[in-house]
C-alpha cells in the first residue's frame, strides 16, 4: 500500500515585483493580487531589488531584465548568491531570447513575456510552485 501524500494548498503568496516602468508594476501588481497573493514590495530597479530584497523577504520575484542602474540578469545573479532560494520570474519582451537564457544561467527559474495576461502569469507561478515550492 503506498503512503497517501497531502497536496500542499498554497494560497497566498508574497511577491516583489520589480520593473522600471510605472505602468507595468500596476498591471503585474494587481494581476498578483488578483490571483490572491499579495505584493508585499516594488523595485524600480536592479540594484533597488537586490537592496530590498531581504528587507521585503518576498516568497516569489518578477523581474524585468532591461533596467537602468543594474539590469534583471545582474540583480538575479546577485540575489540567487546570497539567497539560494528565491523564486525568480523573469520578465522580458519579444526578441530577447538571449537575455532570458543568461537569466535562467543567473539563477531565475521561469520567464514570461511582455506583453502578458494573467493566464500566462498565473501559469509561469504555477509551474514553479509544482517544481521548486518547498
Amino acid at each position: 500500500m503506498e503512503p497517501q501524500i497531502e497536496s500542499v494548498n498554497i494560497t497566498s503568496l508574497n511577491f516583489m515585483v520589480v520593473d522600471d516602468s510605472a505602468i507595468t508594476t500596476r498591471k503585474m501588481s494587481k494581476m498578483i493580487e488578483d490571483l490572491g497573493h499579495k505584493v508585499v514590495g516594488i523595485a524600480r530597479t536592479g540594484r533597488e531589488a537586490v537592496e530590498k530584497y531581504e528587507e521585503f523577504n518576498p516568497d516569489m520575484v518578477t523581474m524585468d531584465i532591461t533596467m537602468p542602474d543594474m539590469n534583471g540578469i545582474e540583480a538575479t545573479k546577485q540575489i540567487c548568491k546570497k539567497y539560494k532560494d528565491a523564486l525568480i520570474i523573469m520578465v522580458t519582451s519579444h526578441g530577447q531570447e538571449q537575455m532570458v537564457v543568461d537569466a535562467i544561467k543567473a539563477g531565475a527559474l521561469g520567464y514570461v513575456i511582455k506583453p502578458f495576461k494573467e493566464e500566462t502569469l498565473k501559469a509561469s507561478i504555477e509551474r514553479l510552485l509544482n517544481k521548486f515550492w518547498k
